[in-house]
This record gives structure tokens, sequence and C-alpha cells, in this order.
């Protein structure tokens, strides 16, 4: 981001995980609770990053495997004659679907708890950063008065 910028720079999705990173803007007078929010919502990002990245790959393997084995079983090639790649049908992939989401459901219900730990103190940190500021605000209007 440019020098003279005041606000977070939001960036193209990552190729991995798919997820816009965030590049946070550090006031040159942050406080200290500004500081725990930015780093708060840094490290949240990061774990939404790790977390994402991880299971897409291993979406992407699990399904290209899946898809090479039912090919296999059909005695078909990943590629027609053409060159064009082979598809499964909708039901087959939905079957596939099913499966991956149901051995990865323990996952999924950790991340969310973790995710829903993250956010509540990230939100609880807002809540005083805006307090905070609210009252420098009102003791500097009680000061002009």
């Amino acid at each position: 981001p440019p020098a003279h910028s005041r606000s977070d720079w939001i960036g193209p999705p990552d190729r991995h995980s798919n997820l816009r990173p965030i590049i946070f803007y550090v006031p040159p007078e942050e406080s200290p609770l500004e500081r725990r929010l930015r780093e708060a919502r840094q490290e949240a990002q990061a774990c939404d990053q790790r977390f994402w990245a991880h299971h897409n790959c291993a979406f992407r393997q699990e399904k290209e495997e899946f898809i090479y084995s039912r090919l296999k079983a059909k005695g078909l090639e990943m590629r027609d004659e053409t060159g064009q790649k082979v598809t499964l049908s909708a039901e087959e992939m939905a079957e596939f679907y099913k499966d991956f989401l149901s051995k990865n459901f323990r996952k999924h219900v950790q991340y969310n708890r973790d995710w829903y730990k993250r956010n509540f103190t990230i939100t609880f940190l807002m809540g005083q950063v805006a307090l905070a500021r609210a009252l420098r605000w009102l003791r500097w209007k009680k000061k002009d008065v």
C-alpha cells in the first residue's frame, strides 16, 4: 500500500486457500489495545489461511483420486480421444462430496469452534477500542469547552 494510506488493503485471492489476504494498517500512534486488536485480527487471518489452504489441498487431491478410481473401474482414461478431461456424473460427484464432508466433519466442527472464539475475542477488543476512542474524544471535547 502507498505510504499515505490510512486503511487496510485487501489483496487478490490466495491460490491455495481462496481467501483474500489483508495488509493491516498500523497507525503511527497505535495504542497497546489497538495493537492487540490488530494482532488478533492478523492471527485469525493466519489461522483461516492455514486451515483453508490445507483443506482445499486435501479436497483437490482426494477428488482427483476419486475420479481416477471411478474412471479406472469403468475402464476409462482421464482424457478421451480428443484430449478432453473425462468427467463423472453429478450423482457420482455428489457421492464424493458427501463422503468428503462426512470424513472431515470433526475438523469442520473444531474449526467453527475456534473461529467463533477468535471472532468473539476480536469483537470484544473492537468494543474496547471503540469505547477508548469515544472516551478520548470526549476528553478532547471537554478540553475545548
